[in-house]
């Protein structure tokens, strides 16, 4: 019998997974099933782009995956059983003898009322063409509120207000703007702020969110017949429904190989696994983190399953990319363990760095070892020993 790979979820973290695992395991011993809701793969790093008018590239993960060996199934995730090792579908039910979690997360409200009625978000595709239709309506002179000043905000923010120069467009950040980057990319950020008409609203606490705007924590009403609300993430709440070991967060506890501590059949990968990364701190919810993640994994259960060795942990950071619109961007280069440098790009030259990027996640999912030559090792019998 096959040993059988389920993976949940087809994100840049489980689409990447899948790939490697099979690049990887001789498809004569395992059966590796990718599940997901939406047939096409997401770049979920461009919804951005799509709210403000721009067509993405059709990728259909069946076309994505073929010959690989990946067998894709278009369902939704309703509930995972980790005793018996079997997960509801929407069609039905699939069981597994090694799972890789990989539900990522959605916008939050952060408790914030009015928010889940009031706001848009850009966390899929469906939110984000939401968004599109509610922008386009919007007469000369309209108002739009971007909440939240990580990168999905400032990202949002400066397409929108580029996209629609006819717009009034705010912005409404909690602490300073970018000021989690360095003074040269800050310096930046304000310039190309300025340059695109962007109101910003420093340490500015959003409390409520209406069908006119927000208020904020020391009484300013802020007007706005948009809100985007970019303010916080939560994970898929599938995970915390079971019995693996969750955090507080609702993230599957794994430990240096991506495996839950609790249960050793299970892996958790991107925004679902509370990982840590080289100094001991949780990784960040991001692709920069989705990616490497999903490549330990893979890693992992082939050794697991092949008796073959796992190099050292040393998931780290290099750069955090930000674009500014299409044709500006910031690259502020950051220490291994995410702490910003002095030094940044900015300009032109971040942007078509950005676009490499971008292009070259959604590329890895088909190429998971970068085009180098990998052999299909073959499955191990159980009662043989394996090293990890």
């Amino acid at each position: 019998m096959k040993h059988r790979i389920v993976v949940l979820g087809a994100g840049y973290a489980g689409a990447n997974a899948a790939g490697r695992l099979a690049k990887r395991l001789h498809p004569a011993d395992t059966e590796i099933t990718l599940v997901n809701a939406d047939p096409e793969f997401v770049e979920r790093v461009r919804m951005h782009q799509l709210a403000t008018g721009q067509d993405l590239k059709p990728r259909l993960l069946t076309d994505v995956f073929a010959g690989t060996g990946v067998r894709v199934r278009t369902a939704r995730v309703t509930a995972v059983d980790t005793e018996h090792k079997t997960v509801a579908l929407s069609d039905g039910e699939i069981a597994y003898d090694t799972l890789v979690y990989a539900l990522g997360s959605a916008a939050a409200d952060c408790g914030v009322p009015g928010v889940a009625e009031h706001a848009h978000h850009i966390d899929g595709k469906g939110s984000a063409l939401r968004l599109r239709d509610r922008l386009a309506a919007l007469a000369a002179g309209g108002t739009v509120l971007v909440v939240g000043g990580g990168l999905t905000g400032i990202e949002a923010v400066t397409e929108i207000a580029e996209a629609r120069p006819d717009l009034e467009v705010s912005f409404a950040v909690r602490g300073g703007l970018g000021a989690w980057m360095s003074e040269k990319a800050q310096r930046h950020l304000r310039g190309t702020f300025d340059r695109l008409g962007i109101t910003v609203h420093e340490d500015t606490d959003i409390t409520s969110v209406g069908r006119a705007g927000a208020m904020t924590a020391d009484g300013r009403a802020i007007p706005a017949e948009v809100t985007v609300w970019t303010a916080g993430f939560a994970v898929h709440p599938i995970a915390a429904a079971t019995t693996l070991e969750v955090s507080e967060t609702g993230q599957i506890v794994v430990d240096d190989t991506m495996r839950s501590v609790s249960h050793a059949g299970v892996y958790a990968v991107g925004d679902a696994a509370l990982a840590r990364g080289l100094n001991g701190m949780p990784l960040r919810m991001s692709c920069a983190s989705g990616v490497p993640t999903a490549y330990r994994a893979a890693d992992a259960i082939v050794a697991v399953l092949t008796g073959g060795s796992l190099p050292e942990n040393k998931i780290g950071y290099t750069g955090q990319c930000v674009s500014l619109g299409r044709r500006d961007a910031v690259v502020q280069w950051v220490t291994p363990d995410d702490r910003p440098k002095d030094s940044a790009l900015t300009g032109k030259t971040a942007a078509r760095l950005k676009e490499i990027i971008c292009k070259a996640a959604a590329w890895s999912i088909s190429h998971p070892t970068s085009m180098l030559p990998a052999r299909r090792r073959r499955v191990v019998p159980a009662e043989q020993p394996v090293t990890v």
